[in-house]
């Protein structure tokens, strides 16, 4: 990968400023949810390796094994700059 395509927007959360990265702002904002937090919530779609989607305060939440439209009691296991990652709790 050149210089040319790492501009259009490759790396992410970064972005080419002078020679160098810089970390977009939106990587460092507080998070809606953190490891380890249990909630209630409506799954919305299902994404295209077969989780389902669920949003808290428009952060974005991948659960596997979910089905559209279910409401499910879920455990955050990994939190990310734009997403995280949770399991079915029975």
């Amino acid at each position: 990968m050149n210089d040319e395509e790492m501009d259009s927007g490759e790396r992410g959360d970064q972005e080419r400023r002078d020679g160098g990265y810089r970390i977009k702002p939106s990587y460092f904002l507080p998070k809606p949810v953190k490891v380890g937090d249990e909630l209630q919530v409506k799954v919305e779609a299902v994404g295209a390796k077969g989780d389902g989607i669920a949003k808290k305060d428009g952060f974005v939440i991948f659960i596997k094994g979910a089905q559209q439209g279910a409401d499910v009691k879920v455990r955050i296991v990994d939190v990310k700059a734009k997403s995280a990652v949770a399991e079915l709790i029975q």
